[in-house]
């Protein structure tokens, strides 16, 4: 029997209420500003209902961002590291649960441990990976004297270069190694019953045949879970792409959004950036409002 509690229940709606609407005012006022000129946008009060300029500021937004190319690259390196942060982190899930072998635990928490040190933090060593991703090994070819012993022999200087800046991979490879996704994957596999396991090693299902024929099949709402989340947080990012992204015609749309805001004295047109804005939240939004049914499966695990 349920215990009803009428006072509890009007203070959690009351509290649910309040975070919604602390939620949904920002993106309001935001719509209305997309919706004015600039004279309504800096009117004193503030308009709190929508103009007639939506379309036209769509339109000025899209152009003067040039987001069609923005658009594209934005997706390219949202599906990117989605995709990536899956792969690798049900494969390493995959090692850590079903393969027994001593350190599996240590790598875990280690990986586990990653969750304390956001991309802010190992940003510059980063940095140097990306801008050399190469420069390791000729660190280790110039500290063993291998390079000074090839150029002596034959007069060929070693330097080894791949730089990723301004490329796709550059921003996507950085951002792949998920330990939130890890953790997910290594939580659910957990579930997975020990006789489904010993039948499928019965059967002959080796170790790739059940990961693909039994744990990918079992797994699609909490991948699909996943993949919501991931796309938001690489559509999102901000930090990354704004360093590494150097020529402006690289630039994902977060970073063109910014650059859309002028520096210095100049007045910045807030109605365009507004719609900019809007035009930013559609990718996201679909994937949410398409993925919702799953997304919530994938969450509370009701089927497998």
């Amino acid at each position: 029997m349920v215990e009803r509690r009428p006072l509890l229940d009007i203070f959690t709606h009351a509290l649910l209420l309040l975070s919604a609407l602390a939620l949904l005012v920002p993106v309001w006022l935001a719509f209305v500003a997309a919706t004015h000129d600039l004279a309504g946008v800096n009117s004193v009060p503030i308009n709190w209902l929508p103009g007639p300029h939506l379309w036209e500021n769509l339109q000025e937004a899209w152009a003067r961002g040039g987001f069609a190319t923005r658009f594209a690259t934005s997706l390219v390196v949202a599906l990117g590291v989605t995709a990536g942060k899956i792969v690798l982190a049900m494969l390493a899930a995959f090692a850590i649960v079903f393969f027994q072998w001593r350190a599996r635990m240590l790598v875990f928490w280690a990986i586990f441990l990653t969750l304390m040190l956001p991309l802010e933090v190992r940003i510059v060593p980063t940095y140097a990976v990306a801008a050399n991703a190469l420069r390791p090994f000729q660190t280790i070819l110039d500290v063993t004297g291998l390079t000074a012993l090839v150029q002596a022999l034959s007069g060929i200087e070693i330097s080894l270069e791949w730089r990723m800046l301004n490329t796709p991979v550059g921003l996507i490879l950085p951002l792949i190694a998920t330990a939130t996704g890890t953790f997910l994957y290594r939580q659910f596999f957990l579930t997975i019953p020990e006789e489904l396991v010993e039948a499928a090693k019965m059967d002959g299902a080796g170790p790739l045949r059940f990961l693909r024929d039994v744990l990918v099949p079992l797994s699609r709402t909490t991948m699909a879970a996943l993949a919501t989340i991931l796309f938001v947080y690489a559509w999102n990012q901000y930090l990354w792409p704004l360093l590494v992204t150097t020529e402006p015609e690289r630039a994902t749309v977060m970073v063109q959004l910014s650059r859309m805001v002028p520096r210095g004295d100049a007045l910045p047109q807030w109605n365009i950036v507004m719609a900019g804005v809007l035009l930013a939240m559609l990718p996201p939004l679909a994937i949410v409002v398409l993925m919702q049914r799953w997304f919530v499966r994938g969450l509370v695990q009701t089927e497998k």
